[in-house]
């Protein structure tokens, strides 16, 4: 990887001090490993993996199934806050809206994580709840979250949720973060999809986390057998709305859409955004992603570059947010 501090990354976690603390044992529950090396995280520890790895800017975002009340929503809001007032032009912030089955509480905090802290976006969780309680994000109980966000345009990151499936984790390399997070994102924008919702909300612009987790290489399976189980939208147009969403390279294998067939269906690589997961997984891991990156884009540097900084300038833009200053200001009429 080349140090050139030139790098905007849309996929970097804050961890609380109240995280830092078991976050080992939360890991070791799923079956994963958070680097030790990363505990206790801390802004200067970021700074330093940022350094290494040629990022100029980190946007944070708390990690899915945590600060689910409205009041811890709120405080770790502010502590991304304080992150990003302390150091000019490294960080901005996703916000977050706890638990979205708090209708109310998510509203209450639309204004305050915009207009008061000035974050980028939201980030979302593919689902919340567990169970039979479990509701996923398209879920019509959330319609008047998304509409108040629709209002404002808003930027979107989401997130599969590690959400155990009925049957034994396969080995013990293969935890929930490996397996079942990429899966929970494409339900999560299949959802969205095929329920209508990116048709009627569609000021927002929503970044998909893993390039989108299975969703590239299964959305054509969507198309075909979602109206063939009577979703309202032709196959073409259920593409269509696929086509809306962006997609985050963190930890996927050189983010190529090409080898999920992606381009055959008109996903362009304006819509490709870099992202590296830190400090969820080592140096090491996110060089290794990246090197792959290179890889497919050795022959066009010029796009490498886009994804790499231009493309999420270019969405940053497009609806009137600047990241770089004493902090990240959405400057919406």
């Amino acid at each position: 990887m080349d140090t050139h501090s030139d790098r905007i990354d849309v996929h970097h976690h804050f961890f609380p001090p109240s995280l830092s603390r078991v976050k080992a044992a939360q890991s070791q529950a799923v079956g994963f490993r958070t680097p030790p090396e990363n505990l206790p995280w801390n802004a200067d520890l970021s700074l330093r993996a940022m350094d290494s790895l040629g990022i100029q800017l980190a946007i944070l975002s708390l990690p899915t199934g945590l600060a689910e009340s409205f009041d811890e929503a709120k405080r770790v809001n502010a502590l991304m806050h304080q992150i990003v007032l302390q150091h000019e032009d490294r960080f901005a912030f996703w916000g977050c809206l706890g638990d979205w089955r708090d209708v109310e509480g998510a509203l209450q905090l639309i204004p305050y994580v915009f207009d008061e802290l000035g974050a980028v976006g939201i980030a979302v969780s593919s689902s919340y709840g567990s169970g039979d309680e479990a509701r996923y994000i398209g879920d019509d109980i959330y319609d008047p979250i998304w509409s108040a966000l629709d209002a404002r345009g808003a930027i979107i990151f989401i997130h599969g949720t590690q959400t155990p499936s009925s049957t034994p984790i396969p080995h013990p390399t293969l935890g929930l973060p490996i397996t079942e997070v990429p899966h929970e994102t494409f339900k999560a924008a299949a959802q969205l999809v095929v329920s209508g919702k990116t048709c009627r909300f569609s000021r927002l612009k929503i970044v998909l986390a893993h390039m989108g987790g299975s969703t590239l290489a299964l959305a054509p399976r969507v198309a075909g057998l979602a109206r063939y189980m009577g979703a309202p939208l032709s196959e073409d147009e259920i593409l269509i709305e696929f086509r809306r969403f962006w997609w985050d390279t963190a930890l996927s294998g050189g983010g190529s859409l090409a080898a999920c067939g992606a381009e055959a269906w008109g996903v362009g690589e304006d819509r490709v955004l870099w992202g590296s997961d830190f400090p969820a997984v080592s140096l090491d891991t996110i060089r290794w992603f990246d090197s792959h990156l290179g890889k497919v884009y050795q022959n066009n540097a010029s796009q490498l570059e886009n994804v790499r900084r231009k493309n999420v300038l270019a969405l940053f833009k497009s609806c009137g947010i600047r990241v770089f200053g004493s902090q990240s200001v959405p400057n919406r009429s």
